[in-house]
């Protein structure tokens, strides 16, 4: 599978002219990658008004991404605000060029930044299967609680869609090497540039990251890009089978 990130500079609350960035950076990648993965509230910035900007599950977002999937003829993925049963989500939704969909809603809400006062927290933990590759989405906060992203050997590639500001960027690079690592997956984080509505400063720093914690390929540009890279499901699986940690694991459930 060839996944794709796109690392850009988010209009603040501005969804068509997010819309209209986006269709053009992802256009070259038309029949050329299977996996477009976008950042976290790729359409709005990290903005704390989802009674404004939030939308009921199928509506302008979600007809602009499975459009954008039936176009490219790859999976669309990033996270944005929905409404639904008079709550507020922070959910990360994948549409595949057949319309097939899942979704994720962001389990840890990010206190510091009071976004546990405006939305609720998922529940549930996801991974699908897409293109043969068995996926497990994460949001941003969720990166820094390594139980909630655990591998029970029932995932290769671990996707974390992000706003995460330049102040803790070395803490980023290092939470996505150890989720690798310890996981022993793929892991892509989408994040993005540029300055946000409330005044902080992000730098990209996206990054897809092998098994054994080995940077394929980066972002670190500081600057709006695309980068890619061909995972091989096969190699991942015989590198499993010569260092089998998971036989090892720990077992342990989690409560709510």
């Amino acid at each position: 599978m060839k996944i794709s990130i796109i690392q850009s500079d988010i209009a603040w609350e501005n969804k068509p002219a997010n819309f209209k960035k986006l269709d053009l950076l992802i256009s070259p990648l038309h029949n050329k990658t299977d996996l477009i993965i976008l950042p976290e509230m790729f359409n709005t910035g990290f903005s704390m008004d989802p009674a404004r900007l939030s939308e009921p599950p199928d509506s302008d977002t979600f007809i602009w991404m499975k459009v954008a999937s039936r176009k490219g003829n790859f999976g669309v993925c990033g996270s944005y605000m929905v409404r639904e049963s008079g709550k507020f989500f922070n959910r990360w939704v994948f549409v595949s060029p057949e319309s097939d969909f899942w979704c994720y809603d962001k389990r840890h809400l990010f206190s510091l930044g009071k976004e546990d006062k405006f939305f609720s927290a998922g529940k549930s933990r996801m991974v699908f299967t897409f293109r043969d590759v068995r996926i497990s989405p994460f949001i941003c906060y969720d990166l820094r609680f390594p139980v909630w992203s655990r591998n029970r050997n029932d995932y290769d590639l671990a996707i974390y869609s992000a706003n995460w500001p330049e102040s803790r960027s070395e803490v980023w690079d290092t939470l996505l090497k150890a989720r690798a690592i310890e996981n022993q997956c793929y892991v892509a984080g989408s994040n993005i540039i540029g300055t946000d509505g409330e005044g902080l400063k992000y730098n990209g720093d996206s990054l897809i990251i092998g098994p054994r914690g080995e940077i394929i390929s980066s972002g670190k540009t500081k600057e709006e890009c695309i980068i890619s890279a061909d995972l091989s499901i096969s190699e991942l699986s015989d590198f499993r089978k010569k260092f089998p940690v998971f036989s090892d694991a720990d077992n342990f459930t989690i409560s709510f």
